[in-house]
């Protein structure tokens, strides 16, 4: 029930952009923005590099993508790839968002960015120059957002996250049967020193019927 929702500044609900130490020169994982894949919770991969400057973020903050095409795309994360206490850094092309303890909670707040909410809004706060332009953070940080009490944060939050959870389990079986069937099939075919018995070699064209898209 929206009954007991409050409405609230993104900014009184999420630390924006929170400040972290980073020496320059440290070794540190780094996400570069075309590491982040489009409407996808996790970060699929990351690269160890001297820190030299970029946002910086730990686990369970959400990262935007702030300029365009990459939030049009849909690039938005949840990390989770540092270990506790650990920071990382990116581009500076992201906008960090961190809940607030007692306030937000971290998934629901993910959700909450990802949304149209958020993300529309963001969209059409960008300026510059075509092709370059940037969403404003302080547009952002000054929408006003309906925030449900944080119990009810962690069940929303909690029952998209299982979804994604099993998006991802069910992604990592389809990608296991995959390698299984390439790995069948270069056994069974590639490897054959000569064709067996009753097989015999022809071009595609003449087992196959070709359809060019043409009417």
């Amino acid at each position: 029930m929206k009954c007991n929702w409050t409405t609230k500044k993104l900014s009184g609900i999420a630390y924006i952009n929170p400040r972290e130490s980073l020496g320059k020169g440290v070794v540190a994982k780094k996400v570069p923005m075309d590491k982040l894949q489009p409407f996808c919770r996790d970060i699929p991969e990351f690269v160890l590099e001297e820190y030299k400057g970029g946002t910086k973020f730990r686990n369970g903050d959400t990262i935007m993508a702030r300029i365009t095409p990459c939030l049009e795309n849909g690039k938005i994360a949840k990390v989770s790839v540092l270990s506790d206490g650990e920071v990382g850094f990116g581009s500076t092309e992201y906008i960090v968002f961190r809940a607030i303890d007692g306030v937000s909670d971290a998934d629901f707040l993910y959700y909450l960015i990802c949304s149209p909410l958020v993300r529309n809004p963001a969209i059409k706060s960008m300026v510059g120059s075509s092709g370059r332009q940037r969403v404003q953070t302080d547009v952002v940080g000054n929408l006003d957002v309906e925030l449900p009490p944080i119990e009810e944060q962690r069940k929303i939050g909690g029952l998209l996250k299982a979804i994604d959870d099993k998006i991802e389990h069910n992604n990592v079986i389809n990608n296991n049967l995959e390698q299984q069937a390439q790995a069948i099939f270069e056994n069974e075919f590639l490897s054959l020193q000569s064709l067996p018995d009753g097989w015999k070699q022809a071009s595609l064209i003449d087992i196959a019927d070709y359809l060019n898209g043409l009417a």
